[in-house]
């Protein structure tokens, strides 16, 4: 579901391949997602341009992850969002609380 585009001392670059963000996927999303950031550094980027569809339980899932990744003193940035996700993410004011980019050099450049 994730895979790993690149890996350097400060970022972790993550691609999520699924089509649709749901129920179905968001509890094995989270747990592939903390096990691949457990001893790792500072900064998860996590490319979301693949996602057509995402539902409140897969939102959910990334706020939990948010908090989790906060308290540990990580940064979660999310890139690659498809125009109607991204008004999603505006209209219930997600855009405040993550920090979304269009790629990875613009979020790994910040």
């Amino acid at each position: 579901m994730i895979s790993i585009f690149k890996e350097d001392e400060k970022n972790l670059l993550l691609n999520l391949n699924v089509r649709e963000a749901s129920l179905t996927n968001s509890e094995a999303f989270k747990a592939e997602l903390l096990q691949l950031v457990e001893n790792h550094p500072k900064r998860v980027v996590l490319d979301m341009h693949q996602v057509e569809y995402i539902d409140s339980s897969f939102l959910g899932a990334l706020v939990s992850l948010l908090r989790q990744l906060i308290a540990e003193k990580k940064d979660m940035i999310l890139v690659g969002l498809r125009k109607d996700i991204a008004e999603l993410f505006a209209l219930i004011r997600l855009d405040r609380v993550f920090k979304l980019y269009n790629t990875f050099d613009e979020a790994i450049a910040q």
